[in-house]
């Protein structure tokens, strides 16, 4: 074989090993951003991650759109929250999409709220109560203990639908694993003088966060979960501040902050914008610059 053959044959390898690359990657579509980090820790090259939203959205509102319903038309995998977090546009992808491995039922189709323990599961399901979940409050990736639990799951689903490099996804998740506790037992002890802490939520978007780090929600700022405050409710949360204070004000990232810095003018304490996910801060990058984040100015609020 001659210089030019061996430079053609060897050309030719190349691109046959690219295109078996590009072929063997899993496509998976992820609901929210902590998902589609979760899965980039679990998967690295193995998977190309499509990230359905972002961290200045309401998850609660999103558009089905031309472009997501191609990318659910094209996934190997769907990785959602669930608990109904997804219910104004999920079902919609899912029924137009024509993709049968990423239905309800099918291997392709993994919720993340299956795999924790929900909190907030309502007594009785009446839309006079707001916008309430039947299984749950559905925000569970505002605790590293359920990120740690899905992470389990995930991996496994993984495997499950990608059986030729099950070895990849459990290899990664015990290196994540490892790193992931280390880092828990970090934002822990960070996170001491947060038990007991008295606190404000503008919407009830954090009893996982304040299970975890033992804080004590004594107000919220919307009547019912979803349903905007009227100036009388307002004035009414700081009648009751006035009694019972607060030290801060939590909203996430995405959520207009006019109602809780009119309450925090008034009632004397700060507004903490937690990034709520993955991208909702500048230093919340991947997971775990979401908790460093989210840690740090919590702490730095209480003092």
């Amino acid at each position: 074989m001659n210089k030019v053959s061996r430079l053609a044959f060897s050309l030719a390898i190349s691109m046959l090993a690219s295109l078996h690359s590009a072929h063997a990657a899993v496509k998976v579509f992820a609901c929210e951003p902590e998902w589609a980090s979760l899965t980039k820790e679990l998967t690295g090259d193995q998977a190309t991650v499509y990230s359905a939203t972002n961290a200045m959205q309401d998850p609660h509102q999103v558009q089905a759109r031309p472009s997501l319903m191609a990318a659910v038309r094209n996934a190997d995998l769907l990785v959602c929250t669930g608990a109904e977090l997804e219910v104004g546009w999920l079902p919609v992808l899912l029924r137009q999409s024509g993709n049968t491995a990423i239905q309800p039922g099918q291997k392709g189709y993994f919720e993340a709220a299956h795999y924790v323990r929900m909190l907030e599961v309502p007594s009785r399901l009446d839309r006079a109560d707001g916008d309430v979940h039947a299984a749950g409050n559905p925000h569970i990736q505002t605790d590293p203990r359920n990120i740690a639990a899905v992470a389990q799951g995930l991996a496994q689903r993984l495997a499950e639908v990608d059986p030729a490099h099950a070895g990849i996804y459990q290899s990664r998740l015990a290196d994540f694993n490892t790193r992931w506790n280390q880092a828990m037992q970090r934002w822990a002890k960070q996170a001491t003088p947060l038990k007991g802490l008295p606190i404000v939520v503008q919407h009830k978007g954090f009893p996982y966060l304040e299970n975890w780090l033992g804080l004590n929600e004594v107000a919220t700022l919307e009547p019912k979960p979803g349903v905007e405050p009227s100036s009388a409710y307002l004035s009414s949360v700081v009648e009751q501040l006035q009694k019972r204070p607060a030290k801060f004000v939590i909203r996430a990232a995405y959520n207009d902050g006019r109602g809780s810095q009119w309450l925090a003018s008034r009632a004397g304490i700060p507004v903490v914008v937690l990034p709520f996910t993955v991208g909702g801060s500048d230093k919340a990058k991947d997971l775990f610059g979401l908790f460093d984040d989210t840690v740090e100015q919590l702490v730095k609020a209480a003092h």
